[in-house]
């Protein structure tokens, strides 16, 4: 039978509707070593204080839904283990984001900024279904691949520390799913998206601290994604001098 300890969860607690400013509510949780933080909110707001808010889905690391501060590292709820900080923990909502209630954060900003991407397939040509699939090789699905296994977690915008000074920074999950159209070979939108990539809210508003790529739960590394396009970007410049837009 596991053995079953108590650790101590330090809550932020904030209802903007309500509260002048945020506190911090300590409970003491039974666990054993296979139970996630995620699972200690789940105790609480069961069995202890149901006006606990906080976002979660699939308990997979799948969803991206359950984002927090643990410790003040941003991490996924669901994927990081109460036995790793024993004897007490404290769980924050993720930074740099507005609070809408306790650990639910707002997430319209980034939302914004992920449609401005154009995150979907801009056809090279109109192909009817009959006409049949588009075809890639495993070369070719290899280059953009490691991009596309982003869930939108927001951890690598709470490590960002350009976007907490700077809102207006598109952000490293949106530069790396732009990265990761603008290398599918079947794509045409990349004209579009280089003038966001160029753009001052662009990739150059990344100063390379790589912590978005340390904390990024599915291995994405959108701080790779960025200095991609920061090469692009430079050649985007140059050869505009050198061939109009649209040349062959």
């Amino acid at each position: 039978m596991a053995e079953t300890r108590t650790i101590e969860i330090e809550v932020f607690r904030y209802n903007p509707q309500t509260d002048r400013e945020p506190r911090y509510q300590t409970y003491p949780v039974p666990f054993t070593d296979d139970m996630s933080v995620l699972q200690g909110l789940q105790y609480i707001k069961d069995q202890l204080d149901g006006s606990l808010t906080f976002r979660w889905s699939c308990r997979m690391a799948i969803c991206g839904s359950c984002g927090k501060m643990v410790n003040g590292v941003p991490s996924l709820s669901c994927k990081t283990f109460l036995r790793d900080h024993y004897p007490k923990v404290r769980i924050e909502p993720l930074a740099h984001f507005p609070v809408e209630r306790d650990l639910a954060i707002d997430q319209t900003d980034f939302l914004r900024k992920l449609e401005s991407v154009k995150p979907y397939l801009v056809p090279r040509e109109a192909k009817p279904v009959a006409a049949g699939e588009h075809l890639q090789t495993p070369a070719q699905m290899q280059a953009y691949y490691k991009y596309s296994q982003c869930i939108n977690c927001l951890l690598c915008y709470a490590a960002c520390p350009q976007y907490g000074l700077n809102p207006s920074f598109t952000g490293p999950a949106a530069l790396a799913l732009l990265h990761r159209y603008n290398a599918d070979s079947r794509d045409a939108g990349r004209d579009e998206r280089m003038k966001l990539v160029n753009a001052e809210e662009g990739v150059w508003g990344c100063t390379l601290v790589g912590y978005c790529s340390e904390v990024c739960p599915k291995d994405v590394d959108p701080a790779h994604a960025i200095n991609q396009n920061k090469v692009n970007s430079t050649l985007d410049y140059f050869l505009r001098f050198v061939m109009p837009r649209g040349g062959g």
